[in-house]
């Protein structure tokens, strides 16, 4: 047996809102660690922006509040 069978590795999720409903919420599995990702609130009528901090590269940008969470 090894750790990852008591301790399952945990998973990252981006939660995002849905454009139908103003309660309900989207969880979209991240491939890295939670520390791995910036989230930049947008203005009043501006998008919500998660980075990459490893590359740099976009992951969401849109509609907020949006979480990254561990799962």
């Amino acid at each position: 047996m090894s750790q990852t069978d008591f301790f399952p590795a945990s998973t990252t999720i981006l939660r995002t809102p849905v454009w139908y409903d103003g309660v309900a919420r989207d969880d979209h599995p991240l491939p890295l660690s939670l520390g791995d990702y910036k989230v930049a609130p947008g203005a009043a009528g501006e998008h919500w922006v998660v980075t990459n901090l490893k590359t740099g590269e976009t992951v969401y940008s849109g509609v907020g509040p949006v979480e990254i969470l561990r799962g």
